[in-house]
């Protein structure tokens, strides 16, 4: 039997390591795989190369945040449930936080620096999405039949946006990928520690996964309660977004922006504010839950849908763990990814175009400003922090 004690200060180690990487984790979720490299196989030695690599393609497999799923199955590894726990607790509550205060600060902040402030924001945060656009074409919509399904599923949002449509698009790509990219799966080093784990705990997270996102709209019809139906919102949408970070933004404007909860200029603001922080890119629904006006407002409404949109990978990681050595090494099944992966490029790309580019391009001088912003990240490979604070407060300046 373990020892509790063990147990705990495993736990505590963990929360530790990762306070540290939400601390300073900057780049968004490609650059925390890198650090999480250093720093859990290079520097502390928690696992091997051929584990680390194991990992990262499970976390890659799954819906939800990349980088944080690998988070959270590091400190499975370390210290079981209880450090899957403190590992994101560790790595989202830096940039949570600071996110959910920016939310509950919005309005005062619009009223004392304008609303140049906002349209730096925004002009960054185009910016960022097109560099993540082209970056993901360059490694998921290579060749033909990728970039047509790429490509078909950008021309199908930009002409039918919501989120009925992206979920079509999306089941359409794996639909696609597991007919058409039946390619032999690459070889992922097994890591014995994951075969070793049980599958009757898992068994039961999964069943609680599907039965949160099935009845979790029901509660919120139901109920009429808006903290309900919050969650429901980010539940939804954190069991839906394949492809990392910037794929969050198309599923929450269609739900937030729809709704009316949150005008469109403050959620593009709030997204391009989240490109300033380290830790994930997820963060942002503390912003969307803070700042929005019909349901559950302020520091309630952040934490619930922090919470929410990350509870859909708490549950997927342990309940997948198990299943991953088999599941991997199925070709249909990596060819069902790939497909998603390759639709995943379109989404974003329609989301550039429309809400992105649609409201913050106004006039000549807008193209401008995005066309900086992208030279400043992709050519001179300024961090996108910096870009962040720069074009706001320029803007800022500027417009008052």
């Amino acid at each position: 039997m373990d020892d509790p004690k063990s147990n705990a200060a495993a736990a505590l180690e963990v929360f530790i390591a990762f306070l540290r990487q939400g601390l300073t984790a900057f780049g968004g979720p490609v650059a925390h795989i890198g650090y999480f490299r250093r720093e859990f196989v290079e520097r502390r030695a928690w696992l091997s190369e051929a584990a680390f690599a194991d990992l990262f393609a499970l976390s890659q497999f799954l819906p939800g945040p990349s980088s944080s799923q690998l988070g959270m199955a590091i400190g499975m590894r370390r210290a079981g449930v209880a450090g899957l726990l403190a590992a994101w607790l560790g790595f989202t509550l830096p940039a949570g936080l600071a996110m959910i205060a920016l939310g509950y600060l919005a309005p005062r902040l619009t009223e004392t620096w304008g609303t140049g402030f906002l349209h730096g924001l925004k002009v960054a945060a185009a910016a960022v999405v097109l560099q993540a656009v082209v970056t993901m074409a360059r490694t998921l919509a290579v060749g033909p039949v990728r970039a047509g399904m790429a490509i078909g599923a950008a021309l199908g949002l930009i002409l039918n946006h919501g989120p009925l449509a992206q979920i079509f698009v999306l089941a359409a790509g794996g639909l696609f990928g597991l007919l058409l990219l039946r390619e032999p799966p690459p070889t992922v080093p097994d890591d014995p520690q994951i075969d070793a784990l049980p599958t009757q705990p898992a068994i039961v997270s999964l069943t609680v996964f599907l039965l949160l996102l099935a009845s979790l709209p029901l509660f919120a019809n139901l109920l009429q309660s808006p903290t309900v139906g919050l969650a429901s919102v980010f539940y939804r949408t954190g069991s839906l977004v394949f492809g990392g970070g910037h794929v969050v933004l198309p599923l929450l404007q269609s739900e937030i922006v729809g709704r009316g909860w949150l005008d469109r200029d403050t959620f593009l603001a709030g997204y391009g504010a989240a490109q300033a922080l380290p830790g994930p890119l997820f963060s942002f629904a503390g912003f969307v839950g803070a700042a929005q006006g019909t349901a559950a407002t302020g520091w309630l409404g952040g934490l619930v849908a922090l919470t929410a949109i990350f509870l859909p990978s708490l549950l997927l990681v342990p309940g997948t763990l198990p299943f991953w050595d088999r599941l991997k090494t199925q070709p249909g099944a990596r060819g069902a990814v790939d497909g998603v992966n390759a639709v995943v490029v379109g989404v974003l790309a329609a989301a550039l175009w429309h809400p992105m580019l649609t409201s913050t391009v106004t006039r000549v001088a807008d193209w401008a400003l995005v066309a900086a912003a992208y030279v400043f990240l992709a050519v001179a490979r300024l961090p996108p922090w910096l870009v962040v604070i720069g074009f706001a407060a320029a803007t800022g300046f500027v417009q008052r």
